[in-house]
């Protein structure tokens, strides 16, 4: 018998979303002693392709109790995410293996507004997918607002410098991807009390 489609994109939601969180977790635990190399910026540089079957399987499952609101927002963020999974790639791909100098001439032409700009919707993008997500009531409370919150800081201050705060952002957004990829596991059918009332309303409009 053919394996449905849901439970098909549900286990790769959950296998993608788990290697993302651990593509982003464990280079920041890496270069808390070894500074940025080149293996953990080829694992930086591959999390957020990774975290995109996540965002569709996590949108599946709550479709029916997220509305036009939880549409909207998971739209959004393939775009937000898409955006910025290419300037991440071509920051830790590309330009890390520039000279300074190349850098900083490249950095001063359309590439900075760019990557800002990606940035932006990046964190618009996450603040309303996350929004969704503590609505919707489907998954875990925990990181479900993590998403909403952490991730938006995430898209600008992990440009910084390695510090303590920067290695504490990683650790804090991997363990949101995996802890949202694990409650996938989780049967379509035990939703909270309130998203399954949710889900019996009619839409607005």
């Amino acid at each position: 018998m053919p394996t449905p489609l849901s439970d098909r994109l549900t286990c790769v939601g959950v296998l993608s979303g788990t290697l993302s969180g651990l593509f982003v977790a464990l280079p920041a635990l890496v270069e808390v002693f070894t500074g940025e190399t080149a293996t953990t910026s080829f694992f930086l540089a591959l999390a957020p392709a990774l975290s995109l079957p996540l965002l569709a399987a996590l949108h599946q499952r709550q479709s029916a109790a997220g509305g036009r609101f939880g549409e909207t927002a998971y739209v959004i963020s393939l775009i937000g995410l898409g955006l910025f999974g290419g300037a991440a790639f071509a920051s830790n791909l590309v330009l890390f293996y520039f000279d300074d100098a190349v850098v900083e001439k490249a950095l001063t032409g359309p590439t900075v507004p760019a990557f800002l700009g990606s940035a932006a919707v990046f964190a618009v993008s996450c603040a309303l997918f996350g929004a969704a997500l503590v609505r919707a009531r489907v998954f875990p409370r925990v990181p479900s607002w993590a998403y909403a919150t952490v991730l938006p800081l995430f898209a600008f201050l992990t440009g910084l410098p390695d510090s303590a705060l920067t290695s504490a952002l990683h650790l804090a957004v991997g363990t949101t991807l995996i802890w949202l990829a694990s409650a996938l596991w989780q049967p379509a059918g035990k939703t909270t009390p309130r998203a399954a009332a949710r889900s019996s309303l009619p839409g607005p409009g």
